[in-house]
């Protein structure tokens, strides 16, 4: 049995602003908004949210199930994720589409403006959850073609399969009612404390009122760690402090694998919040989405630091 991820498969341009956007996007001038990053450095690097999760999957021992569109110029990554281990049999290849590219520039103040072209990623429903056939335990709505999202939502709840719901970037594409149909029935939803405000706003749902239609919330802080809302109550889950503060990109997406990898194995909710949060710390600590390692020993001890128990 295995976790499958759905979501984009892209190709990540990763630039670092040595300044910060605030002094430079004036709030005065917004509405005439014309500037330029020097950015000396560019890293190009392997990512997109599926990817992402499905590599910190692997990290931690699983065997993910990546599900997606990729275009003609797909080889190189193709030829990574068999170094990795990470299966490739239902990712689909577009010949006549580019692979997805997000353009991210970070400034000091880990404060990010990204740019994404979707490439085959719109395509992301002609590669079904039906066509399938290993076996999943629990599977993620991550960022991907609107209409893959609610195709795979809606096959994933129909087949019975725990579905974790996290809209991420993609969450402006959805209005009120076609949001509480992703969140109706789903296992797990999942945003930071931005997506969420977003969320309130679109439904005027409150953390209390979503549990009738979802059966756990899990909102992440950064800093501040996590706040967990289940229909048994509400915890406040605490960060573990990187060692060092390098790349903020991909953290969310370690953080859902370190989650997914609990909740595969049927931890309690509260510890696959804290295998996320500790799997997000070693994401900040290494620049690049899908350049973290670790020893799962080294992992154990580091959580059990953390939290007082094992994992």
């Amino acid at each position: 049995m295995a976790v499958l991820c759905t979501g984009s498969i892209a190709v990540d341009h990763i630039m670092v602003y040595q300044g910060r956007f605030k002094e430079v996007i004036l709030p005065d001038k917004i509405h005439v908004l014309n500037v330029a990053f020097h950015v000396p450095e560019m890293r190009r690097s392997f990512g997109g949210c599926a990817a992402n999760i499905a590599y910190g999957l692997r990290l931690l021992g699983d065997d993910p199930i990546l599900l997606g569109t990729v275009g003609r110029d797909f080889g190189d990554y193709a030829a990574w994720l068999e170094e990795c281990g990470i299966r490739r049999d239902w990712i689909v290849e577009l010949s006549d589409e580019a692979t997805a590219g997000c353009y991210i520039t970070t400034d000091l103040d880990d404060n990010q403006i990204t740019g994404f072209h979707p490439g085959a990623m719109d395509r992301a429903h002609e590669a079904p959850v039906s066509g399938v056939s290993s076996p999943i335990d629990v599977g993620i709505v991550s960022p991907n073609g609107k209409q893959a999202m609610v195709d795979h939502a809606r096959a994933l709840k129909q087949a019975g399969v725990p579905t974790v719901i996290d809209p991420g970037q993609g969450l402006p594409l959805f209005e009120s009612d076609e949001l509480l149909e992703l969140l109706q029935g789903a296992d797990t939803y999942i945003v930071n404390d931005y997506e969420w405000s977003l969320t309130a706003d679109k439904t005027g749902l409150t953390p209390e009122s979503i549990l009738e239609h979802v059966e756990t919330l899990v909102v992440t802080r950064g800093e501040q760690g996590s706040s967990l809302h289940t229909r048994d109550g509400q915890a406040k889950v605490p960060p573990v402090p990187a060692r060092e503060v390098v790349d903020p990109t991909g953290c969310g997406d370690a953080y859902r694998a370190g989650y997914l990898h609990g909740r595969r194995r049927g931890l309690p909710i509260e510890t696959c919040v804290r295998l996320g949060s500790l799997m997000g710390s070693y994401a900040v600590e290494k620049a690049g989405t899908q350049s973290l390692t670790f020893e799962r020993a080294g992992f154990d001890e580091r959580y059990e630091s953390a939290f007082g128990e094992a994992p």
